[in-house]
C-alpha cells in the first residue's frame, strides 16, 4: 500500500539546489561514443565530447544500504520524498551553448523548480521539475530542466489497447536492436541503478513489464546526435522532449527525423514504428 501523497509537504522542496563538479574524461567520451552508436577513436584532450556527456557526470552515489527495492536511492535528500513507487524520465528541455571538452572541469548546479500532481488513465501522477545549469572553465556550457514523473505500481489489467494510428514517415532515419548489453553500458556510464534497465526478473515480476526498459535519456541523446549530424555537427539552441511509450529490449527501434519551417521534429520508435519519444529541435 502506497503512503498518502502530501503535496504541500513536497512542494517544501521547491528552491533546494546541490551542485556536483566532475571532469570529462577520454574514457568516459569513448564509452559513450560506442553506446550512441558513433567512430570510438582516441579522444584527446580539449576535443569535444557527445552533446548529452553531462548526464554521465558528477551522478550520486550512495552504499548499498541506502537503495530502494528498485535500485534507486531511499526517497528524500535533494528529490523530495514522493511515495509513489514508479520514477520515470518523462522529459524535458535543454538548451546547449557551448559543448563540453575532454579535460573540463564541468559543474553541474541543480535545483527544484516544480512539484506537481495529476491524475492519469494508471492513477496519480507526481511531476517532478528539476532546472540545471552545467558549467566549463569557458562558462556556461547548458542549461536544462528534466520532468521526472512518478506513477502508481499498476496491478489490474489495463484496458485492450486501441489500433495504433499509421507510423510516421521520416526523411531520415537510422534502425538499431536494442540489445540487453546496450541498456547496461548506459546504465554503467550514468551509474544509474534503476533495476527496469538490467534486472529482468524485477522489471517483468515486480513492475510489469514485458522486457527491460530502455532509458529515456539514451533515446534522447540518440535523437540530439542525429539532429546534429544532419545539420553538420552543431547542437541544436533548443531540443524539447517528452516520453510517448516505453521501449523495450530485443527488438530494431529507429531514430527518425523531419526537416520542419523551424528546425527539426525527431522521435526514436520501436519495431512497429510507433514513436517512443519525441524531441523538436530548433537552430
Amino acid at each position: 500500500m502506497t503512503e498518502q501523497l502530501d503535496i504541500d509537504h513536497l512542494r517544501q522542496w521547491i528552491g533546494r539546489s546541490t551542485e556536483a563538479t566532475d571532469v570529462v574524461t577520454a574514457q568516459l567520451v569513448k564509452g559513450l561514443r560506442a553506446t550512441l552508436f558513433q567512430d570510438v577513436g582516441e579522444p584527446k584532450s580539449g576535443d569535444a565530447a557527445p552533446f548529452t556527456v553531462h548526464w554521465c557526470l558528477a551522478q550520486p552515489v550512495f552504499p548499498m544500504s541506502m537503495l530502494g527495492p528498485d535500485g534507486h536511492p531511499t526517497r528524500g535528500g535533494f528529490l523530495p520524498p514522493v511515495p509513489l513507487p514508479r520514477r520515470m524520465w518523462a522529459g524535458g528541455e535543454i538548451e546547449f551553448l557551448q559543448p563540453l571538452h575532454v579535460g573540463d572541469e564541468s559543474t553541474r548546479t541543480s535545483r527544484i523548480a516544480d512539484v506537481t500532481v495529476k491524475t492519469g488513465s494508471t492513477g496519480t501522477l507526481c511531476f517532478v521539475a528539476v532546472e540545471h545549469s552545467i558549467s566549463s572553465p569557458r562558462g556556461t556550457a547548458i542549461r536544462e530542466r528534466q520532468d521526472i514523473v512518478y506513477r502508481e505500481m499498476t496491478t489490474t489489467p489495463t484496458a485492450p489497447a486501441k489500433a495504433p494510428p499509421p507510423p510516421p514517415k521520416a526523411q531520415h532515419r537510422e534502425t538499431h536492436v536494442s540489445d540487453p548489453v546496450l541498456l547496461f553500458r548506459y546504465s554503467a556510464l550514468t551509474f544509474n541503478g534503476h533495476r527496469i534497465h538490467y534486472d529482468r526478473d524485477y522489471v517483468t515480476k515486480v513492475e510489469g513489464y514485458p522486457g527491460l526498459v530502455f532509458h529515456g535519456p539514451l533515446q534522447a541523446a540518440l535523437i540530439i546526435e542525429m539532429a546534429a549530424k544532419l545539420r553538420g555537427g552543431r547542437a541544436p539552441k533548443k531540443f524539447s522532449y517528452r516520453g510517448l511509450q516505453p521501449l523495450f529490449e530485443g527488438s530494431e527501434f529507429s531514430i527518425n527525423a523531419n526537416e520542419t519551417e523551424a528546425g527539426m521534429e525527431l522521435w526514436t520508435a520501436n519495431a512497429e514504428g510507433q514513436p517512443t519519444m519525441k524531441g523538436t529541435a530548433v537552430w
